[in-house]
Parts: structure tokens; C-alpha cells; sequence
């Protein structure tokens, strides 16, 4: 090729160095959808591909630990939750619960779990993280059905449950969940690759910050009780979602539009940050994973 043909010459892709300090790079990421699609059926196909039970799976763990959670906190501790069945209130917690655990805990081990595709090809990693995401929406959707077969039961055995009119404002609820599980997962795998001390700490962090986001109780509970540590949940974004959560689909507890306001800000904060270590740290973590 003669210099003037190269110089003549349109690439369909360039790969440049990031110069920016804070860059998302949703155009490359739309020009590399296909390749996000097959990460996302990796995700939900291959998981539970070699197992007995396979999907199941997303049913039988929301199931369980509601379960758990009515024996413990409701029969046991005596936790009152209104007119609506201790199930229900439960279930409805855990299923956008799981959710975000499952975003956190997916994209905290990014450049750990994809080390070997990144050191070979190219392509934005932001795609991995967010079809994270993406296939775990489809794994709540699955749980959320379930949910809604016992809320159909419940109310056919006379439960006082209703929607409240909020509800049409669930799936942005849904999106702060995921957005938000996505910039703090993205940060603790920028702080795997090296300090791994984290990767055995995400889990019991999980665990506990769970017993902060009242998954299974009310805030209004928690103020009350133990009004000394009240502020560890009032100042907890993930407890304002999972109050919402419960208000929207069964019609009890409050819904809190400065508690809200606030999770959205914490949420684009986290993000920002997360996004800003994530392309810093994809410069050079294949020296450190």
C-alpha cells in the first residue's frame, strides 16, 4: 500500500490511548453490542449449565432465605410487619436485594475473572461490567415473577396487600439499584487487582451491610428500637430503596423523597468515581493481576 492509500485509508475501528479524565466511551460500547450480548448469555447460560437443579437456582435462594428471615425476625425477634404477610414482606426485600448483591458481587472480580481475555484482545472493557448487570436483570425478573405468584396467592387468601400508585416508578428503582451496584463493584475490582484482601472481605461485607439496608425490617422499626444506631440505616442509600421497594409493592411503610434525592445523589457520586478508578486502573492491572 502506497503512502498516500494509508494515509486515505478510513479504519472502521481506531484504538487510541484515553486521555480524558473521566470518559464512558457508550459510543464504542454500542459499536461492540454484539459482543455484550454474547457476554450476557455467558452469564445466564453457563453459570447453572452444568448443574442439576440450573435456573432453579434463582427460585430455591430468594425462597429460602425469605423463609429463614420470617422464622428468625418475625416468629422469633417478634418483628410486626403490619397487615401484610411476613413472607411477603420478606420475600420483597430479599428479591431487590439479591439484585444488587448480585451486580456488586459480579463486577467486583472484573480484571480477575476476565484477565485472560483482556491480556489478549481488545475491546471496551466496560462491556464486561455491564453485561454483569444486564444478565442479572434477567435473573431478577425470574425472582420478581415468583414474587408476584405469592402476592397473587396472599391476596386471593385475603391478605390486606395493594399496589400503591408509585409503582409505575419501580423500574427506575430497579436502575438506581443496578447503576449503583455497578460503580461500587467496579471500584472494589480496581482495588483487587492489588490489594486481594478485599476479594475475602466482600462477602461478609455483603452480609452486613444487608442487616443495614432493613431487608428484613422496617426503617421505622430500627429508629425506634435502637435509636443510637439508627443512623447507620438513615444514612444508608440501599434502605431507602428496599423501604420504597416495599411501599410501592404492598402498600406499607413511607416512602422518603429527601431519603430518595439522597440515594440518587450517593448513587451518581459512587458511579463517577467508579467509572474514573475503572479506566485508570485497565491501563496497567495485567502487571498486577
Amino acid at each position: 500500500m502506497s503512502h498516500t492509500e494509508h494515509t486515505n485509508t478510513t479504519w472502521l475501528f481506531e484504538i487510541t490511548p484515553k486521555n480524558k479524565f473521566f470518559s464512558l466511551n457508550l459510543k464504542e460500547v454500542w459499536q461492540y453490542r454484539d459482543l455484550l450480548m454474547l457476554f450476557v448469555k455467558r452469564d445466564v447460560v453457563t453459570v447453572y449449565k452444568q448443574t442439576i437443579l440450573g435456573p432453579l437456582w434463582y427460585l430455591i435462594q430468594p425462597l429460602f432465605t425469605a423463609i429463614t428471615f420470617t422464622i428468625i425476625f418475625n416468629n422469633v425477634a417478634g418483628i410486626d410487619t403490619g397487615t401484610v404477610p411476613p413472607f411477603l414482606f420478606n420475600l420483597a426485600g430479599i428479591t431487590v436485594w439479591n439484585y444488587f448483591t448480585a451486580c456488586l458481587t459480579g463486577t467486583s472480580n472484573t480484571f480477575g475473572s476476565n484477565a485472560g481475555i483482556f491480556g489478549k484482545v481488545y475491546f471496551p472493557r466496560l462491556i464486561v461490567p455491564i453485561s454483569i448487570v444486564i444478565s442479572n436483570l434477567i435473573k431478577f425478573g425470574i425472582q420478581f415473577f415468583i414474587f408476584i405468584a405469592f402476592y397473587i396467592y396472599y391476596y386471593f387468601q385475603g391478605a390486606t396487600v395493594s399496589l400503591n400508585g408509585s409503582i409505575l416508578f419501580f423500574p427506575l428503582l430497579i436502575v438506581i439499584m443496578g447503576v449503583l451496584g455497578l460503580g461500587l463493584g467496579m471500584f472494589i475490582s480496581s482495588l483487587v487487582t492489588k490489594y486481594r484482601d478485599f476479594s475475602n472481605l466482600i462477602g461478609f461485607g455483603v452480609q452486613l451491610l444487608m442487616y443495614l439496608s432493613a431487608v428484613m425490617y422496617p426503617m421505622a422499626l430500627i429508629k425506634e428500637k435502637l435509636p443510637t444506631y439508627g443512623w447507620l440505616v438513615q444514612y444508608n442509600p440501599l434502605a431507602y430503596i428496599i423501604e420504597t421497594t416495599r411501599y410501592m409493592l404492598l402498600n406499607v411503610g413511607h416512602i422518603s423523597y429527601l431519603g430518595l434525592g439522597y440515594t440518587f445523589l450517593v448513587t451518581v457520586i459512587v458511579f463517577f468515581i467508579g467509572v474514573l478508578i475503572f479506566n485508570k486502573t485497565e491501563k496497567s492491572f495485567i502487571d498486577t493481576v
